[in-house]
């Protein structure tokens, strides 16, 4: 059984929201639900007996029905999840790495993504039909994807081949971090999908196939990667969603080598040039590394940028009494701290600011989709439609033959 839950609910993320969650003492406790839904951002409702539970009633309900489900059940973890969700997780990673442990679990039955909603999307087209991708808390969507609205995307297309007719081919490109509509987009339309640590490698395919490429959603990853192959910042141009023509003149699409969407990531874009300046100041020796989802200057002053994953193998095999000043979401960041307390690592941000749809997997959100499972329920069931999942499918095996 199904419950209602199961057709996608949009809910829209405002940058606003993500100041919800920002500290000045670092403290990111996990509190009671109820507690925590005293935050000026929007939550799933969930069934009453959820709210008031403590953290160690929540952990003991968890460990109780995974033993009940076994290995019918896998849970996922992002990396940017909450430690007291990380703990219950089989597998940890970035989005592309879970989706693909998601379609590896071949025998599970019910696939737990504690992650955002363009994560299980992509886990469901990845997935097998009879497997149930199941997001605990459906408010957890991502500010970035929702900055790119299929509407606005095909606007953007039918305005651009207006202008360049048959003349040049544009392939579009879009980042991991987008709904499955924007991916079958590119599907249809001869492009693919990426992530921060192929990027440049869709953009050398993309390359051989057009003359110029639409990247979506994020224009800072787009520009960081074009840059990093070559692309002068003057043949890289912004489509502005929201102005006739992205508010670009016909010449000025004409011109463009590469087209990027007017988003971004709203934890990535926090990280300032002072706030390296102010690390070093601290530590002369300190390394800086940073996700390419942040600014151009902030990557220029950076000693090294790289994925999730990068910044974590890095670190993680660097040499002891080392100093790393990171650039991305903080809950990582501490957890790698913790991991490595041979090493003086810190987020760049002195504000704590984990990200706020990520954050909004709470614990309790978990046990109620686990105690669902037992009850012979599907809560939150991520189920895309079958065309956009073919097409989508077309873009995301377009980018795992990159991949390698």
């Amino acid at each position: 059984m199904t419950t209602a839950f199961s057709k996608r609910t949009v809910v829209p993320v405002t940058e606003l929201e993500q100041s919800a969650f920002c500290q000045t003492d670092g403290n990111l406790r996990t509190k009671t639900l109820e507690e925590e839904f005293k935050a000026g951002v929007r939550w799933q409702k969930v069934p009453t007996r959820y709210l008031k539970l403590t953290p160690e009633e929540i952990a003991e309900g968890i460990a109780f029905a995974r033993k009940e489900i076994g290995s019918k059940a896998v849970l996922l973890g992002h990396h940017y999840q909450r430690d007291d969700v990380i703990q219950f997780a089989d597998f940890t990673g970035d989005s592309y790495k879970l989706s693909k442990m998601a379609a590896a679990a071949k025998d599970a039955k019910w696939i737990i993504f504690c992650g955002v909603h363009f994560m299980a999307e992509t886990a469901d087209i990845l997935t097998s039909p009879d497997q149930n991708v199941l997001l605990p808390n459906m408010a957890a969507g991502c500010s970035m994807a929702d900055m790119a609205v299929p509407r606005d995307v095909q606007d953007c297309w039918d305005d651009i081949a207006t202008v360049l007719g048959t003349t040049e081919r544009v392939i579009p490109i879009t980042y991991m971090n987008s709904a499955a509509a924007i991916k079958a987009h590119c599907g249809r339309n001869g492009g693919l999908v990426c992530t921060s640590s192929n990027a440049d490698k869709a953009f050398d395919w993309a390359l051989e196939r057009g003359d110029k490429i639409l990247f979506l959603p994020d224009q800072h990853l787009g520009r960081n990667t074009g840059i990093a192959k070559g692309i002068s910042e003057d043949d890289m141009v912004v489509w502005n969603p929201f102005l006739p023509k992205g508010g670009l003149t016909d010449s000025e699409i004409k011109a463009a080598k590469v087209l990027l969407w007017q988003g971004h990531c709203s934890v990535h874009t926090r990280f300032t040039v002072n706030q390296i300046a102010a690390a070093r100041e601290r530590n002369t020796e300190t390394n800086i590394i940073v996700h390419p989802e942040c600014t151009r200057d902030v990557v220029a002053a950076a000693d090294m940028y790289g994925s999730t994953e990068f910044i974590l193998e890095t670190v993680a095999a660097a040499p002891a009494g080392t100093s790393w000043g990171i650039g991305t979401e903080i809950s990582m960041v501490r957890r790698l701290a913790a991991q490595n307390p041979d090493k003086d690592i810190f987020c760049l941000d002195p504000v704590v600011c984990p990200c706020a749809t990520m954050y909004r997997i709470h614990p309790a959100y978990v046990l109620w989709v686990l105690e669902g499972i037992m009850a012979g329920l599907a809560i939150n069931r991520i189920e895309v439609e079958l065309g956009t999942r073919r097409d989508a499918l077309v873009a995301l095996e377009r980018m795992l033959e990159i991949a390698g």
